[in-house]
């Protein structure tokens, strides 16, 4: 390299130098997909925020508009009197017997049709599980009717405890889901099959293939199937308003509608109850969150 070009490159190097300072400089700390993740968070936790102000207001303070998210004085007390203004015992009693007999329900014969599905090879398995999934695509309004007519059959000639009126009659319709069998078919699909082919070698049954080897292997979608249950169960409204006409069997969302009434609402003790209504289900998400990503990243990933 000549002496010109070396007093080029020594001319040059605090030139790059600045710059490169420059750019170091207005580079931001964060991601700058924190800009649009940070507001939009903001946005959809504040419903959340606004409703736990409210359910520790004054019914005065409660009605302001806008509304006053700075409580003069915390009233705990109004959660003692949503719990006494209604039986909420009994609603979380039969939230929690309706939502777990789902789930056990669910986990057993999705379980049951998914492997078949995956596994099994007869005649019209395709057709089949196409019809299934068209089911997913027929909204409940349109279905709610004969589901009303088939579990008042179910529960006359059947199952007493199953009919119109009866808890049962909330887990009966739900106790299989279709979104349940294409979930547990697509991750079971995705599942080694030299593992059972292994087992069958040493003897073993389909049931037992199923219960000692696929099962385990299956504990995050298995957990996240769970746990959409329960929050579909937990938080179901339109079917347990056609389906219960006593309060004795009413669940949480009904009993929370008693606090409305036909010209006024005690919001207060209606954000209460909300509040303690949110809590077992912000329990079941946070236990089971570190199972979402794995099941849901490993479903779908063969074809059809």
């Amino acid at each position: 390299m000549s002496t010109v070009d070396l007093a080029k490159t020594a001319a040059a190097a605090p030139i790059r130098g600045v710059a490169g300072a420059r750019r170091r400089r207005w580079k931001l700390p964060f991601s700058p997909w924190h800009l649009v993740l940070v507001p939009a968070t903001i946005i959809l936790i504040f419903p959340f925020f606004w409703m736990i102000v409210t359910s520790l207001e004054t019914p005065s303070e409660a009605l302001r508009f806008p509304p006053d998210l700075t409580p003069h004085v915390l009233r705990f007390t109004n959660y003692s009197d949503a719990l006494k203004a209604a039986p909420f015992g009994r609603f979380f009693w039969n939230s929690a017997v309706v939502a777990l007999t789902t789930v056990a329900c669910n986990l057993v014969f999705c379980a049951a049709a998914g492997y078949a599905f995956a596994r099994f090879r007869f005649l019209g398995r395709g057709a089949l599980f196409v019809l299934i999934m068209i089911t997913l695509m027929v909204p409940f309004q349109v279905t709610m009717i004969p589901q009303f007519l088939i579990t008042k059959w179910i529960g006359v000639n059947l199952l007493a405890g199953a009919g119109i009126g009866h808890i049962g009659a909330l887990i009966v319709p739900n106790a299989a889901t279709a979104f349940g069998v294409f979930f547990l078919r697509q991750f079971f699909r995705t599942l080694p099959i030299e593992y059972e082919e292994a087992a069958r070698v040493d003897g073993a049954t389909r049931l037992t293939v199923l219960m000692k080897v696929v099962l385990p292997l299956s504990a995050p979608a298995l957990a996240t199937l769970a746990a959409l249950t329960f929050l579909d169960s937990w938080n179901s409204f339109l079917w347990p308003l056609i389906a219960i006409t006593s309060t004795s069997a009413s669940t949480l969302p009904l009993g929370l509608a008693t606090f409305q009434g036909a010209h006024a609402t005690e919001w207060t003790l209606l954000m209460a109850g909300n509040v303690m209504s949110l809590a077992p289900m912000m329990l079941v998400f946070l236990l089971a969150q570190r199972y979402f990503v794995r099941s849901v990243a490993s479903t779908g990933l063969t074809g059809t």
